[in-house]
Parts: structure tokens; sequence; C-alpha cells
């Protein structure tokens, strides 16, 4: 096992790269990349980078000519021969080749396109241009980069000893998680903390802990490179990117208002069995299963990713029930600002009303709350989205409209065609 504190201390050399792989990414993306590959590949897309934390001053923190280094390398980067074997045989979701040849082929070839980076009032603008297909797959090592830099600027300042302290605390933290999780019968429970990892080298240590504490409670991660290191499950589905970009794409309201259900047509075709899973809050979640037609109701389950979890469970109950569908053969996917006291509390509230899993992410990951002077390590909420397509402004509404996003008319008429009403805002959790 790695002595991360040690590696911390360690890394003087000229350059040590944050992503060294483009497989070190999450599983969903890659099930999206190959459907925009089928589906929408010549769409020209804009991603941003947006800072939700506005007092953590990235470009005070970052030198510049040092994340350039970073995203330069992984422009370097190309799938490896073995990687695109693990890819092209190995078996996902219980499908032997769920990768095609003709996106393979594609993806090997694959470099990621340029990007812009400038500062501005304290924060970098990163943004990335291009075709679909590529640009989307700068988002997560893009946030990865900015993350781990972040992490580094506060690590640099410590010396040896404080960072084996450091590490060995932030240990005991996890662990101690996992020994309350471990209490939890038929507890389902995966890693997606990809994108808002301290480092790649502690996501890698997480995971072996859940994997060692928790046994086949814990069912995987969502990191590609991880579950082909570590031979776990690979867990994803798919995004609010998809919904946000289709809407984008729509000629008027009518294509506005079943843009998100044809996403999910598409999908249907290429996928079956647990990648079947609806995300439907990027345009509310209630008026989205309220028109949403009766085949999706047919689907394996829902994650539940922004607004009250509980009451969007309840509402996936109830809107099952209304089309026939018997909820507890239903699963629920939890994603959203988990910790253990509320894993534990949604695992209690709906173990055998319905399936109930859990995707968690930064506070599984990126838990250094209060082991730091300032809390310096504390995470904050980072984000890299797609901000237009094919010249047109995207939107997100969310369950929560703190994390609603695009132009203020757009959102408007949004609200207007997908029928949201008031709202609860709620803070965001990391």
């Amino acid at each position: 096992m790695v002595d991360i504190a040690t590696r911390v201390w360690n890394h003087k050399w000229k350059i040590d790269p944050i992503v060294r792989s483009l497989i070190d990414t999450d599983f969903y993306k890659l099930l999206m990349c190959q459907s925009v590959f089928r589906n929408k590949r010549d769409t020209q897309v804009t991603f941003s980078l947006i800072n939700r934390t506005k007092d953590i001053r990235l470009a005070e923190l970052i030198d510049e000519g040092e994340l350039r280094e970073q995203l330069d390398h992984i422009r370097s980067l190309s799938l490896t021969r073995g990687e695109s074997t693990w890819l092209r045989g190995n078996t996902f979701y219980g499908k032997r080749q769920m990768f095609r040849s003709d996106f393979m082929e594609w993806f090997e070839n694959m470099r990621l396109p340029d990007y812009h980076l400038e500062k501005r009032d304290g924060q970098y603008e990163l943004t990335f241009e291009g075709n679909w297909p590529e640009v989307m797959l700068w988002e997560i090592p893009a946030l990865a980069v900015l993350m781990e830099l972040r992490g580094r600027a506060v690590l640099d300042e410590m010396k040896k000893f404080e960072l084996q302290v450091l590490y060995a605390r932030a240990m005991t933290k996890l662990w101690e998680k996992v020994k309350k999780l471990r209490k939890i019968d038929g507890l389902r429970i995966a890693d997606f903390g990809t994108r808002r990892r301290h480092s790649f080298l502690w996501q890698d240590w997480c995971v072996q802990a859940m994997t060692e504490g928790l046994g086949e409670k814990f069912v995987g991660t969502s990191n590609c490179l991880i579950a082909k290191n570590r031979d776990l499950e690979a867990i994803g589905t798919n995004a609010h990117e998809l919904p946000m970009v289709y809407a984008a794409l729509a000629d008027n309201d009518a294509e506005l208002a079943q843009s998100p259900y044809q996403v999910l047509a598409d999908w249907q075709e290429e996928h079956d069995g647990n990648l079947r899973i609806i995300l439907p809050d990027t345009y509310g979640t209630e008026g989205f299963l309220q028109h949403a037609p009766d085949w999706l109701a047919g689907w394996t389950g829902i994650r539940i990713d922004s607004g009250d979890p509980a009451k969007g469970a309840e509402t996936a109950i109830d809107w099952w029930t209304s089309r026939g569908e018997d909820p507890k053969q239903k699963m629920v996917i939890f994603s959203d600002g988990l910790d253990v006291d509320k894993i534990s509390e949604l695992h209690s509230q709906f173990a055998g009303r319905v399936r109930p899993s859990f995707g968690w992410g930064t506070l599984l990951t990126n838990d250094f709350r209060g082991l730091t002077q300032d809390d310096a390590l504390a995470p904050f909420s980072l984000v890299c989205k797609a901000v237009s397509a094919n010249g047109r402004p995207t939107v997100k509404l969310s369950d929560n409209p703190n994390k609603a996003m695009g132009p203020a008319n757009e959102i408007a008429r949004y609200k207007r065609v997908f029928e949201v009403g008031a709202q609860k805002a709620m803070k965001i959790e990391v």
C-alpha cells in the first residue's frame, strides 16, 4: 500500500501528473460519450468551470503555470493497450462488449482538444470548445486537477510529520465511518467521489478501505481506472449533461418539453437492466414524472441528485404506484451530499419499500474537514458544465433552485415549459 504522506512529501520532480490515464474518469462519462458519439457527434459544445464556493479564490492559490502543465499533460494522453482491452473485453452490468467497436476505434485515436484559460476576479475561467464527444471528456480530469492542485497548495506548507499525522487522522476518520456503515443490514453503496476527490491516491485508498471494511455491501466505484486496477465493478449510468444539451438543441417549446424523454429513448436503444436508471431532476422531478411516457415506468430505478432526498423518493414511489409498478422492485439511488448519518437515515426510511442504493461522493473521497488550520482542506463545490450547444445556452433547473444555471430569461422559459412551480432553496452540499 502506498504511503501517501511520504509520496506527497517527495513529489519534487518537475511535474507530478495528477491525471495519468484517460480512464481516470467516471464510468458514466464513457457510457454517455458512446451515446453522444452515436447520436449527436457533430454537436458543438462549450464546457466551463464554475466555482460555486466564491471565497475559495483558486487563482490566488494555484500557480497558472503549474495548472497549464497539468492540463497540457492530459492532452498528451491516449488509451493504453491494456485500457483498451479492458474496455473492449470486460463485462459491465452483466453485458460483454458494452462499448461498440466503432466507438472504441475513435476513442483509441482521440486526444483531448485545446482549452482556454484566464484569470478573473481571483478565479480561473477555464473553458473547452469543440465536438461534443471530445469536449465532454474534459469535465472529470479538469475538476480532478483543480481540486488536487488546491490541496497541494495547502499541503506544500506542511512538514513531513505534519503530513503523516494529517493522513493518519483522515484514515481514522474514514474508518470510523466504514464501521458505522458496516452495521446497516442490506446496505448497497458505491464510490462516486472522482470529481471532487482530494487526490487519486487518496480515492484509491478510500476504495480499498471500503472494499475491506464493507465486503459485499460495497458494490463498486465510478472510477474506471480504479475499477480496472482493483478488479471492481465500474458503476454509473448517465448525468444531467445529456438533457441539458438535448434541450438546448430544441427548436421550439414543444421540442423542448419532449427533449428529456428523447434522451432516454436514445439511451434505451443501447442499454437495458441496471443501466436504465432515470435521472429526473434536470428540469424538476415532479413535472418530469407527471408527463413521462408509460414505458419509462418499466425502467429499473431512479437516481435522486438534488432537493430533499426523502421527498424525491416518496414522489418516485407514488409515481410507480400510479403506473401499476411495484416500488419494492425498483432501485432508488441517492447521490447528493451524502455522509454516514444521512445514508443511515435514508436506508432506514426506505429499505423494504424500494431497493435503496447510495453513490457516496465528496465526503467519502475528500473529507478533511476539521483536520487543518482554518479548515484549509475542507471540500468545496466546483463543477464543470456544458454551457452552450450549437451556440445556444444550456439551462439546468434542478430540484434545488440554488443549483439552477443559465441565462435568467431562459431559466424563466424553461420553468414555464416544464411547469416548475415553487421550489425550496437548499444549501448546496458538497
